[in-house]
């Protein structure tokens, strides 16, 4: 039953993924450059978080919506 279940959470988001993915690539108004640099600022979220642990940082987490510079919304790299 567990199983089952994790296969359709899993199936059901890969869906959504995809869904948005499409609508990305093909609608006029989708700002694209947002939509990628949004999902790139989660990911950097996601992985300092994970990090914290191990290198003792203390992160913060950019809840911002992204700036015109991908480095601006990084602790690490940004000036």
């Amino acid at each position: 039953m567990g199983d089952s279940f994790f296969k359709m959470i899993e199936a059901l988001a890969g869906l959504i993924v995809t869904v948005a993915l499409v609508s990305v690539v093909v609608s006029r108004n989708a700002q694209t450059p947002a939509v990628l640099q949004a999902a790139a600022s989660g990911f950097g979220n996601n992985l300092a978080v994970a990090e914290a642990p191990v290198t003792g940082a203390a992160t913060p987490i950019t809840l911002a919506y992204p700036s015109s510079s991908p480095w601006d919304a990084s602790p690490y790299l940004g000036g």
